[in-house]
Order: structure tokens, then C-alpha cells, then sequence
């Protein structure tokens, strides 16, 4: 009876282990960065296009094109230059591309700077950036990346 509960505790052992392998192969560790630049505008509207490229720790990188369309109360024209942003939960430089949700309150009058996070599912983007322009307002929207 003792081998039977032996052979059996080593088999539950044994496939216990066997998943949690792939798990631990599936925890996002890749450190990807994104630099960029933007002009946009609004008038309850919120409409915003730039270039950038994001590099990943890798050794991999891509030049991106990022649009931000949205609505609010909102009003202003605005360009951000060498702005930085920051991925987490990334598993290959593929997991950036795509649609994060944004929300923003902002003000600014000449030089201005803002920092905000955005989501799409587990991946997250963290935006820093200066810039000049006039802008006010409240509004949400979408932040798309796609290869440029």
C-alpha cells in the first residue's frame, strides 16, 4: 500500500510540475520603452497624431504611428516633443500594438507637460512628455499604436 501512495504522491508531483512550468514561462519580463513626438488639437473632439519607435530590451524595435481620438469637454491645439513612455506586462514587442484606453483632465497654457497611464488588457503605458500649446478640458478616448 505504501508504494501505491508513493508511485501516486509522485505522480501528482510530476504533473504539478509539469504546469507550472509553462506558467512560469508565460510571466511577461520583457522591458520594451516608447520615445515619440504628437501634434493634436481639440474642440470637444480630441484628435492627435505622432510618430514613434518603440525598443525593447531584447534588442528588438519598431517605428510606430500613434493616433488619439476622443471626447470631452475639451479645447486646444498642442504638440509634445520627446515625450517617453514606459510598457509593463509585455511578452514579445507585438503586445504594444493596439488600442489603450485613455482618460485625461489637462490644463495648460504655453509650455506644458502631462503624464498619465494607459491599459489595453494587461499591457500598460506610461506617458511622460512636454511640450507647448494651449489646452483645457476633460476627456476620454482611445491611444492607438500600429506599425508605421
Amino acid at each position: 500500500m505504501t508504494i501505491r501512495r508513493s508511485m501516486l504522491m509522485g505522480a501528482v508531483l510530476v504533473g504539478c510540475a509539469a504546469m507550472a512550468v509553462p506558467a512560469m514561462a508565460a510571466k511577461p519580463t520583457l522591458d520594451c520603452k516608447l520615445t515619440y513626438s504628437m501634434t493634436g488639437w481639440s474642440a470637444i473632439y480630441k484628435h492627435a497624431e505622432g510618430t514613434g519607435m518603440v525598443t525593447c530590451a531584447d534588442g528588438t524595435s519598431m517605428p510606430v504611428k500613434i493616433t488619439v481620438k476622443g471626447a470631452g469637454l475639451t479645447a486646444g491645439k498642442w504638440h509634445i516633443d520627446d515625450g517617453k513612455g514606459r510598457f509593463s506586462d509585455v511578452h514579445t514587442i507585438a503586445d504594444v500594438l493596439g488600442r489603450y484606453a485613455q482618460a485625461q483632465a489637462h490644463a495648460g497654457v504655453v509650455k506644458s507637460s502631462s503624464a498619465q497611464v494607459l491599459t489595453k488588457g494587461t499591457v500598460s503605458l506610461a506617458l511622460a512628455g512636454t511640450g507647448e500649446g494651449v489646452d483645457l478640458g476633460i476627456d476620454v478616448g482611445a491611444f492607438t499604436i500600429s506599425r508605421r
